[in-house]
């Protein structure tokens, strides 16, 4: 019925997940009224939280693709999922409404609930339904969307043709750009209750 991980896979899951629940509390955005002030343009704890999470991430998948590191290390293969740009976009306006709606993501979710947030309860049962639904369901219509628009196994430097580095530097240059325009905007972590 369930295909188990090994358990050096779940002990290697638990304790990522318990770092990340640690990192989304330190960083403030565990807190409804943080998530609340994104929306609202008040607060951009959140906004520099992710651009500083994919300029991180961006660098770090990079630097594993490129030559010095397989060299040393080994190849290491990416898992790309296929481009489905309706699915994209469907599935952004699910989670943007729900996330308006409930004032988490599933992380800051989840790790609001860890916290001791007791109305954190009703969205992570609601997620857990969800998922459940959708996995019911995602063999009936996926078939559908895909069709509309699916670009395949594609990245972005892929598709625009510019080098990898090229765009991190970009996407780097632009999050410290937004960083200091939005200065004011948010709080440290340290001056909330």
């Amino acid at each position: 019925m369930f295909n188990v991980a090994p358990a050096d896979q779940l002990v290697l899951g638990l304790a990522t997940g318990l770092a990340f629940g640690f990192l989304l509390h330190r960083g403030g955005v565990t807190q409804y009224r943080v998530i609340v002030g994104q929306f609202l343009m008040k607060d951009h704890t959140v906004l520099r939280t992710m651009l500083t999470a994919v300029v991180v991430g961006a660098v770090g998948v990079y630097a594993m693709q490129s030559a010095w590191f397989t060299e040393a290390v080994g190849p290491v293969k990416m898992h790309v999922k296929n481009a489905v740009v309706l699915a994209n976009v469907l599935g952004g306006i699910l989670f943007g409404a729900g996330m308006l709606l409930l004032g988490y993501c599933p992380g800051t979710g989840v790790a609001a609930l860890g916290t001791g947030s007791r109305h954190a309860l009703s969205g992570v049962l609601g997620m857990l339904a969800g998922a459940a639904v959708y996995a019911e369901v995602h063999p009936l219509f996926y078939g559908k969307i895909q069709a509309v628009c699916d670009l395949g196994k594609a990245t972005l430097p892929e598709v625009t043709g510019l080098p990898p580095w090229l765009l991190t530097g970009a996407l780097a240059v632009i999050a410290g750009v937004l960083f200091s325009v939005l200065r004011g905007g948010g709080t440290a972590a340290g001056e909330r209750s």
